[in-house]
C-alpha cells in the first residue's frame, strides 16, 4: 500500500470513529476511559498534537470542537452527566499506574 492510500484510510477511520462517538453521546468519557483507556478528550489531544507536528495553528479548544462536533462547554452542558461513585472508583483503580 502506498503512503497516500494509507493516510487516506487512516483519515477515513478517524472520521468514522468521530462520527460513531457523535452518535453515542450517551457514552460518557469516564466510561470510555474505564473500558478503553482513552476518551474524546484524549482523541482531541492526539489531534492537536498531529496538527502541531504539521505546523497547523490550532489550540486545544479547536481540537476538541473537531472531535465533539461543537464547543466542548456546549457538549458538556448538553450531554455530560456527573460521574457516579462507581465510575470514579473504577477510574481510580484503572489508572493507579498513570
Amino acid at each position: 500500500m502506498d503512503k497516500q492510500t494509507q493516510t487516506e484510510l487512516e483519515a477515513a477511520a478517524f472520521r468514522a470513529l468521530v462520527a460513531h462517538l457523535d452518535k453515542r453521546k450517551d457514552v460518557q468519557n469516564i466510561d470510555l476511559m474505564n473500558l478503553a483507556g482513552f476518551c474524546r478528550n484524549c482523541l482531541s489531544k492526539w489531534y492537536l498534537a498531529a496538527a502541531q507536528e504539521q505546523g497547523v495553528d490550532m489550540n486545544y479548544d479547536q481540537a476538541r470542537e473537531v472531535v465533539y462536533g461543537m464547543p466542548y462547554e456546549q457538549w458538556k452542558a448538553q450531554y455530560q452527566a456527573e460521574a457516579t461513585a462507581e465510575q470514579k472508583a473504577a477510574f481510580e483503580n484503572n489508572h493507579k499506574h498513570d
